[in-house]
């Protein structure tokens, strides 16, 4: 069966499932295959949970005429979202960026489904399975698709802008995140343009930032919309985000200055589609940071940024510098290893214990193999989270404002039990 025929049955539903558990009548399900499973077992599980088609790649899962067997599972769902995206006629934005790919997501998101009915990845769905499935949840129906591409290799973001073949794209920044895998700050940047040159290649649209310096150069020679710190105008970030846009003052629950880029571009996307003012206002001040990013919690005494989704060198000195401008006087820090920074990672942790040390901060929490081995000063240092939850006394914390960061793997939110 080739692929415009597996289309033809994809499109009685717009239905692409992988998980059996999740499984949505008439859908069209692909038995992928990891490291620790093979979903060519799953294939008799999926028809009887409700999937019109399955795809399997292992002959002795054909089971019967609704099982179809194809050469390779993940490849041709890959090339299904691609044919899908060919027949769509509708404007696809895509998005990469070292910090705030999924926020700046979720605020355009929001922005333009004030207007429009879109589509969008769901979660941090980013890599050559999630842009798929995000392209291949798209319907007839959607008017905007908005795809999040994550990368950690070079080549990957090139990868993914043939599947999707944006009309529109944006970097949120060049940033120290997956050093280990692109070898270099020079190696991100050459990453992360891949998408840049999709563009100018295929003739699209970029939206830059024309007050990120590395964004010009990289971009140079695309068609672009431009947006900057005049046009949406910064204000304040104490601790929630303030922007100015034309006459329209906008205030987000979203807390750090390193957010306002990610606020700026949702502003400029949603001017550029024609949404209004005061739409964009209401999808701004509505959104709510969830799944431990630069979340504001309070519990008991203490008020609690919580960003422990992720941490790289960029985003953690970001976070710092932020916290160290808050107003608040007793400030507490704890934060994690940064993970996947390869040869680079001593030195990196290095620079993130000096600077936190250069603040003066009342407490100083380090956790992690990686901040073990810096010569961090006034501060309380621990190899691993098991070994710093039974060290510390919790209740000499009081009436004070703690950020938390880490990277994914230290799970830092953990705290929040112990807070």
């Amino acid at each position: 069966m080739n692929i415009a025929q597996l289309y033809q049955l994809y499109s009685q539903s717009y239905l692409v499932d992988t998980d059996t558990r999740k499984i949505r009548k008439g859908s069209m399900f692909f038995c992928l295959k990891g490291d620790n499973f093979n979903g060519n077992e799953f294939a008799e599980e999926a028809l009887k949970s409700g999937s019109n088609y399955v795809v399997i790649d292992d002959e002795k899962s054909k089971t019967s005429p609704n099982v179809i067997l194809v050469e390779n599972v993940l490849e041709t769902l890959q090339k299904l979202a691609n044919f899908h995206r060919k027949q769509l006629t509708i404007p696809i934005i895509s998005l990469t960026g070292s910090n705030g790919k999924t926020t700046t997501k979720e605020l355009i998101n929001a922005v333009l489904s004030k207007k429009y009915l879109t589509a969008a990845t769901t979660g941090n769905l980013n890599n050559h399975i999630g842009v798929p499935l995000t392209l291949l949840s798209m319907t007839p129906k959607t008017e905007i698709g908005i795809v999040e591409m994550g990368a950690n290799h070079l080549k990957e973001i090139a990868f993914l802008c043939k599947i999707a073949e944006p009309d529109f794209g944006l970097i949120t920044n060049f940033g120290k995140a997956h050093l280990e895998g692109f070898g270099s700050f020079e190696g991100v940047v050459k990453g992360k343009s891949e998408l840049y040159d999709f563009l100018r290649v295929n003739n699209k649209t970029v939206f830059i930032n024309t007050d990120d310096e590395l964004q010009v150069k990289q971009s140079a020679g695309i068609n672009a919309i431009e947006f900057n710190n005049t046009v949406v105008k910064f204000m304040d970030a104490n601790p929630f985000v303030k922007v100015q846009f034309k006459n329209t003052m906008i205030e987000s629950n979203l807390i750090g200055k390193y957010n306002y880029n990610n606020i700026a571009v949702a502003v400029a996307v949603g001017d550029h589609f024609n949404v209004p003012e005061t739409d964009i206002k209401m999808a701004i001040e509505n959104y709510i940071p969830a799944n431990n990013r630069s979340q504001l919690i309070q519990k008991g005494s203490n008020k609690i940024i919580l960003d422990a989704y992720n941490a790289n060198p960029s985003s953690m000195q970001a976070a710092l510098e932020n916290f160290a401008q808050l107003k608040d006087e007793n400030k507490v820090v704890f934060l994690g290893d940064m993970f996947e920074l390869g040869k680079d990672s001593m030195a990196e942790h290095e620079k993130i214990a000096n600077l936190v040390a250069s603040y003066h901060f009342s407490k100083v929490f380090l956790i992690g193999k990686a901040f073990s081995a810096t010569g961090a000063k006034n501060a309380f240092v621990s190899e691993s989270f098991e070994s710093f939850k039974n060290s510390i006394n919790y209740s000499n914390i009081n009436n004070a404002t703690i950020l938390i960061k880490g990277s994914r793997g230290m799970a830092l939110e953990r705290l929040l039990d112990l807070l």
